[in-house]
């Protein structure tokens, strides 16, 4: 072993120099190694931590932007669903409106009563109020000369009938009149094979 101060060849085993007395074994400094692993360790820790984060904040960055527009996707066609069932629901309305509406101004003539019969007499019918078309109809007994079909009301009249050298066949008449209130008419009938009497109502 080699005095570092001296020179002087000593036993390999020698800790001190025999010419000068140096100490010839230098202590290591292991806690400036063991300090350098330690830094080494903190710094790899330090990235990984930092890498986590990263990974974190990335990921995070992603999730949202993800759920973001779903989200508004989601609220915008729900929105565009309503408007379209409040659409489709207006225009149902406005068809039943439309209809209902057709319905209303669409008026014909309507049977509020039917009546027949043969022989001779009279019958009283009640008739509400509003437009009236009365039709009647009859055929006679033969050979007579006064066989005749009428219907009468204050508010109009009408009627069939036959004369002795009358052909004998069926006779029909009709008439039309505006009652302001409910109205009794009188079916009167003679001497008749059949006959019939129709009341209609506008509406």
């Amino acid at each position: 072993m080699k005095c570092s101060k001296c020179g002087f060849e000593n036993k390999d085993n020698a800790k001190f120099c025999t010419k000068c007395g140096g100490k010839l074994i230098e202590e290591t400094n292991p806690p400036a190694v063991n300090q350098s692993s330690n830094n080494s360790k903190i710094i790899i820790a330090l990235l990984v931590v930092i890498i986590i984060i990263l990974v974190a904040v990335v990921a995070s960055f992603v999730v949202n932007n993800n759920s973001g527009p779903t989200s508004t996707n989601d609220a915008s066609n729900k929105s565009i669903k309503t408007s379209q069932e409040d659409k489709v629901d207006e225009g149902n309305s406005q068809n039943t409106q439309s209809v209902e509406s057709s319905k209303s101004k669409t008026k014909s003539w309507q049977s509020i009563g039917s009546y027949s019969g043969s022989g001779s007499g009279t019958q009283k019918i009640e008739v509400p109020s509003g437009r009236i078309m009365v039709k009647l109809s009859a055929f006679p007994i033969k050979n007579y000369a006064d066989n005749h079909l009428y219907v009468t009301g204050s508010s109009g009249t009408g009627g069939v009938d036959w004369g002795p050298t009358s052909d004998v066949e069926t006779r029909s008449d009709s008439f039309e009149c505006t009652l302001s209130s409910s109205e009794t008419f009188t079916i009167n009938y003679y001497e008749t094979v059949s006959w019939e009497v129709e009341f209609f109502r506008y509406q």
